[in-house]
């Protein structure tokens, strides 16, 4: 039977949210929609912002254009029919004025949530109609006891998230307010604390209780940060030390095998390259050939910015494998890539007697037979593919370095798989998409990073210039006086997956339009996600042949489209992109000796669109374009690719809370120095927390 109180030592932190009083079986239903399923998960659950007197404006003092939040009483509402669509709208007023708040979605909600006299916190832009006005403006009931306006001191009143579902059972505001007080107020238990309490003592960070009470029904500002403070470090420090016990994992791995030294082939490859390597290109093979002769296992990123050469270093370290007796696997997330990659090591291959196979999924039964032998045997000894080197029947001989492009479009399972074939082998994972540090540190920290910061001389340089619909005729005069010259162009479309059907009819009819009406004496093609891969394969080679003069696409040629042919890009509805994803598409272009130019077709101005394309016009840096990115996406949209196994933070910002994550992060990496397996007494806690809270992230948990 459910206990009837909170307060009794029954309850643990385990216990299911049906013990707490006030959830029966509807409520638990709509909480576990929202991942609360425990004690600890509802606790867990914090306001999103709060309302003290000082965050409070009268609506006599609204700006129109602002953020604001007022706090009044409803006096009436009503139904609103027009010609052109219905909407619902209730006044509002405080000791200064009236205001109107409307919907028009949810309707039928909304008119069954207010009464008059009710005391509301309506949060919005204000506009002006007829006076001040919020559209669809985020709500919260009060108490009259919660805001009474003859007290002196600020009151802080906890807003929490809420959906729909929530709502339906009373779970708004008000309703977790009224679930969580009594919970708060007779708190006779504790949680114990998952913190080193050294840290705590070092730092003066609140203790776990303390910061619970604070920052559900904070009693001043001050406090409220610091417990704020206090579970924003907790996150942190969980995903740093996760990630350091991952990097001890696979440091405690060791090698199988030995490279007395670099070998006479990484030489005779280096004579080999017809032009002069950057300094960062040669410094970073110091760094991998440093961690290739070590005898822990190497498990290192290698972040360059499209054109910065990561293949050439890609070659010169494999290089060193196979001078030693020892195959390398390289793979590549599509065909294409992987057949480019192929071409490109071959013409080195060749020259130095270094045998090279590729393996894709098209190949015949006999030409894929014969390879895989090659490959058992250990004749192949640089093997160049896709997913297809991780299927069964591919088995090495001696495995030794693994070189994984474009690492982000692979799982994890999948970059396990083609490991789990060699003998520890070293890792080397590359990627031209420039990762700012603080998320670098979150996505990689239990990688080794090298940096690729400077682009060799003899690539083209690009230009890019904005315009909008009214000068697109000079855009694609541009594009034909280009194609006039023998070199190619692209024409991109965006292809956003919430409106992919609408994206893709956009670029079909853009294509048919421009082949017909624009440009009828060129070969234009058609590529886009929804084509087979054969299909999008013969299209590509096409156009690397150069029997397509324009290849009108959507972002599929984002990663992995080399053709030095290629000087003219138009993105259409640029507006629509992403900073990085424009920076990776017109890397597409300039990638032989002639400079490239990147149109940026502007159809709609909004401020955010604008700020991103100012900043694409400003620079060339994909470093830099990253930590604009960042900062405008935020961390999930930025790299959404990489969301197997990505934390989701539920307090802690990567972007705003970056110094406390350098912070978590010494402590954690410092913590597993002294006690690498955190056995001593005083982690056990922490080991425990970890193992049962983390493990799911962690591929090397058996560390601990």
């Amino acid at each position: 039977m459910p206990v009837t109180s909170v307060s009794k030592p029954s309850i643990k932190p385990d216990t299911p949210v049906t013990y707490v009083k006030g959830v029966g079986p509807k409520r638990a239903e709509a909480l576990a929609e929202i991942g609360i399923r425990t004690f600890t998960d509802l606790i867990y659950y914090f306001p999103r912002r709060y309302l003290d007197r000082s965050t409070i404006t009268k609506i006599s003092r609204l700006k129109v254009g602002e953020q604001a939040t007022i706090v009044g009483e409803v006096t009436t509402q009503r139904l609103v029919r027009t010609a052109r669509r219905s909407f619902y709208e209730i006044f509002i007023k405080d000791d200064s004025g009236l205001m109107s708040c409307i919907w028009f979605n949810g309707v039928k909600y909304i008119q069954n949530v207010f009464k008059a006299g009710d005391l509301v916190a309506m949060h919005s832009r204000v506009e002006f109609f007829n006076g001040p006005r919020f559209v669809h403006p985020d709500y919260d009931r009060l108490e009259t006891a919660e805001w009474d306006s003859t007290l002196h001191t600020a009151r802080i009143i906890p807003l929490y998230p809420t959906t729909a579902e929530l709502k339906k059972v009373a779970l708004d505001s008000r309703g977790f307010r009224r679930l969580l007080r009594p919970i708060v107020d007779k708190f006779e238990w504790a949680f114990d604390e998952i913190l080193p309490f050294q840290t705590i003592s070092r730092l003066k960070l609140l203790s776990i209780n303390e910061g619970f009470r604070q920052i559900h029904f904070p009693e001043t500002l001050e406090i409220l940060e610091k417990s704020q403070v206090r579970f924003k470090f907790e996150e942190l420090f969980y995903l740093e030390l996760m990630l350091g016990v991952k990097k001890a994992g696979i440091k405690a791995s060791r090698k199988t095998f030995q490279y007395p030294n670099a070998g006479s082939l990484i030489k005779q490859v280096y004579e080999k390259i017809p032009f002069a390597l950057t300094i960062a290109q040669k410094r970073v093979v110091h760094e991998i050939w440093d961690d290739m002769k070590s005898s822990e296992v190497m498990n290192r990123l290698l972040q360059g910015d499209v054109g910065s050469g990561k293949t050439i270093v890609a070659l010169l370290c494999a290089s060193i494998a196979i001078g030693n007796g020892f195959q390398v696997a390289f793979m590549a997330p599509t065909e294409i890539l992987a057949e480019q990659h192929y071409r490109n090591l071959k013409v080195f291959a060749d020259l130095v007697g270094i045998e090279i196979s590729v393996l894709i999924g098209g190949q015949k039964k006999t030409e894929r037979d014969e390879i895989l032998q090659s490959i058992q045997s250990g004749k192949a000894q640089l093997v160049v593919g896709t997913h297809a080197l991780i299927q069964e029947g591919v088995e090495f001989k001696n495995l030794s370095l693994v070189i994984i492009d474009e690492q982000h479009r692979f799982g994890v399972l999948q970059r396990g798989t083609l490991i789990g074939k060699g003998l520890n082998p070293d890792v080397l994972v590359m990627t031209a998409t420039p990762i700012p540090r603080t998320l670098s540190m979150t996505l990689y920290g239990d990688m080794d990073v090298s940096i690729l910061d400077e682009m060799p001389s003899q690539k083209g340089k690009i230009v890019t210039k904005l315009v909008n619909e009214d000068r697109i005729a000079e855009a694609y005069n541009l594009i034909r006086e280009q194609v006039k010259k023998r070199f190619q162009a692209y024409i991109v479309y965006p292809l956003i997956e919430e409106s992919e059907k609408i994206d893709l009819k956009a670029a079909t009819q853009g294509f048919e339009y421009l082949q017909r009406s624009v440009f009828s004496e060129f070969k234009l093609a058609l590529l886009h996600g929804g084509m087979s891969p054969a299909e999008k394969d013969d299209i590509m080679r096409q156009f690397i042949a150069g029997t397509v003069n324009i290849l009108v696409s959507t972002t599929v040629i984002e990663v992995g489209m080399d053709n030095p042919k290629a000087t003219v890009m138009l993105i259409e509805n640029a507006e629509r992109f992403g900073l990085t994803q424009i920076h990776q598409l017109r890397g597409r272009i300039g990638r032989g000796k002639t400079d490239g130019i990147c149109i940026l077709v502007e159809r709609k101005r909004t401020e955010i669109s604008q700020r991103r394309l100012q900043t694409i016009l400003s620079t060339t840096d994909g470093f830099e374009i990253s930590e604009e990115d960042l900062k405008l996406r935020g961390p999930g949209e930025f790299y959404g690719a990489r969301q197997h196994g990505f934390l989701k933070m539920k307090i802690a910002d990567l972007i705003t809370d970056k110094e406390l994550l350098k912070v978590a992060r010494s402590e954690a990496f410092d913590l597993l120095k002294s006690d690498p397996h955190l056995r001593k007494q005083e982690n056990i806690r922490v080991r425990n927390h970890l193992l049962t809270n983390y493990s799911e992230y962690m591929d090397f948990v058996n560390i601990l």
